[in-house]
């Protein structure tokens, strides 16, 4: 049966409610005693802003403009600077951005005209993330992007294009990955309602992603270009695919390794390491074309290879940072049919599994390559390939529905 927006409105704020319990239990479970946090990072850039520093032009910072008011924000909400106060003022804001992900998530439902076990299915995978990501939910900013990404493909689905480029656009300046879902956002509109229309879709979008750069361009053009270099010249992170192989042969053949630490993470140094990290990007880009040269031609279709060009994205790049996780788990719960359970169910399963070794285990890992948390990051990201394999294959599932126009 259908769901009708009375129920889909229902079952989102109850969603919202269980989102807030798993929030509040990730912050207090007892694998996430000894957290790992960027917040004072963030801190710092907003404390900076508040003074009237301009960023990238008076400090440096890695994050791309449109990730600004989260650091901001909390500075701004904040009565006075001390850690605590910050914190409780950024958390706030991204418990805020988790019920605005779920809200677009039911306004994405309705316009498929999903079925009722469908939207609660969906609805309650999103919502009790928080708790099997841990706290790395709590203390990164990806909520942020991934709220936006599924608020673009909300208004994709209800056939608001431009409105879902414009929105798009802000998410590529937020955190640049939603980038990978552009080109399938053209081939939807474009397979649609034609070029032209799909042409200027594309320019809304490059327009706000112009509109936020350019100013920062214009004041600070070396430090927006120390920003973006900083993420694209990244070494082969520790808990990469490739990386994680190279753990397993240290564990059963004790392969030496050496680990570095630079961009923010900890990564593996070395030739093979270097060599394996072009390997996986020249993998990671051939399998996003061939994603990309699906041309989804229904919002069914959008979705599904969506959360495959994001799983992509994810399981084949040379950083696989816990939080990356958080951009999936919106996006993979909403696929429909078996597909999308068997996905959700295989998502979930690589949650559990990472928060088992982060934050707990992370500096056994990365200090003396523990056998534990080396073998789970293994398990975790050939569950990622799992999952990319579910969303990729060409299996029929009769669990499929037809799209609705709004």
């Amino acid at each position: 049966m259908t769901a009708s927006r009375r129920f889909t409105s229902v079952a989102a704020i109850a969603a919202s409610v269980l989102f807030l319990i798993c929030w509040r239990g990730a912050d207090t479970g007892p694998l996430n005693q000894d957290q790992i946090i960027d917040i004072p990072v963030y801190e710092t850039y907003g404390n900076a802003i508040e003074i009237g520093k301009v960023p990238y032009r008076d400090f440096r910072l890695e994050y791309p403009p449109g990730a600004l008011p989260m650091f901001a924000l909390p500075a701004l909400m904040s009565e006075d600077w001390n850690g605590s106060a910050f914190r409780d003022s950024f958390e706030d804001l991204m418990l805020f951005l988790g019920i605005v992900t779920i809200a677009s998530a039911a306004i994405l439902l309705v316009g498929l005209g999903a079925t009722r076990s469908r939207v609660v299915a969906a609805l309650i995978s999103i919502a009790v993330f928080p708790l099997l990501l841990g706290s790395v939910v709590l203390t990164r900013f990806d909520l942020w992007p991934a709220a936006l990404t599924v608020s673009s493909l909300a208004a994709l689905t209800w056939r608001r294009d431009r409105l879902g480029f414009g929105v798009l656009g802000l998410a590529v300046a937020a955190k640049i990955y939603p980038a990978v879902l552009v080109p399938l956002a053209l081939s939807y509109v474009w397979r649609r309602r034609g070029r032209r229309e799909a042409l200027l879709c594309l320019g809304v979008l490059v327009g706000v992603v112009a509109l936020v750069f350019l100013p920062f361009v214009a004041l600070g053009a070396d430090g927006v270009v120390y920003s973006l270099g900083r993420q694209l010249s990244r070494p082969l992170q520790i808990e990469s695919l490739a990386s994680a192989f190279f753990l397993a042969a240290h564990q059963l053949a004790e392969l030496d390794l050496t680990m570095s630490s630079g961009h923010g993470s900890q990564n593996l140094d070395g030739v093979a390491p270097g060599i394996a990290a072009v390997v996986l990007s020249i993998v990671q880009i051939a399998v996003l074309v061939w994603i990309w040269l699906r041309l989804p031609g229904t919002a069914e279709q959008l979705l599904r290879w969506s959360a495959s060009a994001l799983v992509a994205f994810v399981t084949l790049g040379k950083v696989l940072s816990p939080q990356f996780l958080i951009w999936l788990a919106p996006v993979v719960p909403l696929v429909v049919g078996r597909r999308g359970v068997r996905a959700a169910i295989l998502l979930a399963a690589a949650m559990v599994l990472t928060q088992l070794w982060f934050p707990s285990r992370y500096w056994e890992l990365v200090l003396a390559f523990d056998p534990l948390p080396s073998w789970l990051v293994l398990v975790r990201d050939l569950v990622l390939v799992a999952l990319l394999v579910v969303l990729v294959s060409a299996f029929r599932d009769r669990g499929r529905a037809p799209a609705r126009s709004p």
